[in-house]
């Protein structure tokens, strides 16, 4: 399985995310400069100048034609995916960073999460996406304060109904989203949450904290339904859409890599099966501990970001899609009978 290698950000990665179609893959690095690249042969179709200083988080739209980020400036910015045009910006009274963004399902609604620092609370802003941008406001739908530790990361639940926010001394909170209420929180971790990503359908989601694990969890109950460990700290985690698998990656903190190999910091994506939580695979390939995952849409190949600045898209070969655990082929032979 040979890479890709997209070397466009001259920092270590912080985000990437595939569009809903796959075909191009957003990423987003501590040089304030968003990039977009066409994800089947890693050429850069151009960046997001306006941000002053590290972008923590993205989104994109359903249709692609939009996209969110949010940075240390404490700006939230939405642009035209098309030509890299500004199109609007939200920015926080006290210039506290812009932790989480995300767009909510529909594309009529976002949320952005900014940090606790400066004496000022963690707090979810809900805002409007207007169609007509030319009609876009700065005000915001709503204003959640989050108590306690801050929200690391922050995604919409099924249908819009609830937000789901993971905390940096290892909290699952879920909230209503019309009015703000905290309906459930636990606290499976015990260090940062550093990843959450959603399974296909939106049932379940999977997690990933500095704590050295990673867990299934229930996204209605917030029940924990699997555990999968490692022996370094997991900066993310991401579920496959095609076969029950997730990936892990991470490694050693940051502050050691120049005084640590690439094979002692651990700085591989991990294969899992779901279910069984046995490992199954590894790659190879970054040299520094890798901070993003994401899985193409379709399943058949897969993107990571690293701390070495690089983005590297990997295709799965042949026999990655022959694999079977022999539990699986006892059950197939009995459902065929």
């Amino acid at each position: 399985m040979r890479p890709i290698l997209l070397h466009g950000h001259t920092r270590s990665l912080t985000k990437i995310k595939y569009n809903s179609d796959g075909d191009l893959l957003f990423s987003a690095s501590k040089d304030k400069s968003p990039s977009v690249w066409y994800s089947h042969n890693g050429e850069r179709l151009g960046t997001f100048e306006g941000h002053g200083g590290t972008v923590w988080d993205l989104d994109v739209s359903y249709d692609s034609n939009r996209l969110l980020t949010g940075g240390a400036d404490g700006a939230c910015i939405l642009w035209n995916v098309s030509n890299g045009k500004e199109l609007f910006r939200w920015t926080t009274e006290t210039q506290n960073a812009v932790r989480a963004v995300a767009f909510a399902e529909g594309d009529r609604k976002a949320l952005y999460v900014t940090d606790k620092t400066m004496g000022q609370s963690c707090e979810i802003f809900i805002v409007e996406i207007s169609e007509n941008i030319a009609q876009q406001t700065s005000g915001h739908l709503k204003r959640i304060v989050v108590q306690g530790d801050r929200a690391t990361v922050a995604l919409w639940g099924k249908l819009n109904k609830t937000i789901l926010t993971g905390h940096s001394d290892g909290t699952i909170s879920l909230w209503n989203a019309e009015t703000g209420k905290l309906l459930k929180s636990i606290k499976p971790h015990t260090k940062l949450v550093q990843d959450i990503q959603f399974s296909k359908d939106r049932e379940f989601f999977i997690t990933a904290s500095k704590d050295q694990s990673s867990l299934i969890i229930d996204a209605t109950t917030l029940e924990v339904m699997k555990q999968y460990t490692a022996d370094c700290p997991i900066n993310s985690a991401s579920i496959s859409p095609l076969f029950p698998q997730i990936m892990l990656g991470g490694g050693q903190d940051a502050m050691n890599v120049t005084t640590t190999s690439a094979r002692q910091g651990k700085f591989e994506v991990r294969f899992f099966h779901l279910v069984f939580e046995e490992e199954i695979g590894r790659v190879k390939g970054h040299f520094g501990p890798i901070n993003t995952l994401a899985f193409h849409p379709n399943g058949k190949s897969f993107a990571s970001g690293g701390e070495d600045g690089f983005v590297r898209l990997h295709f799965f070969d042949e026999d990655y899609f022959s694999f079977k655990f022999p539990e699986e082929l006892t059950f197939e032979m009995n459902s065929d009978e």
